[in-house]
């Protein structure tokens, strides 16, 4: 795979993998009714499900890295 067409993909898969984890993170505030929790509770989520998504597209441009 030359290094344009993994951009390319890689590009769109950040695309893609950040709308999925964000409405999943929605669905669990949703589930866990985290805004009926403590205001700490509710921060720490947010924190938490806010910097989460940065592992996997990590990963994701790490790869696109690769030679």
């Amino acid at each position: 795979m030359t290094p344009r067409i993994r951009k390319l993909v890689g590009a769109i898969l950040l695309l893609v993998v950040i709308a999925v984890y964000s409405l999943g993170a929605m669905l669990v505030a949703v589930i866990l009714q985290v805004n009926e929790a403590n205001k700490s509770i509710e921060l720490l989520y947010y924190v938490v499900a806010g910097l989460l998504w940065v592992l996997p597209a990590g990963l994701i441009i790490k790869w696109m890295q690769k030679s």
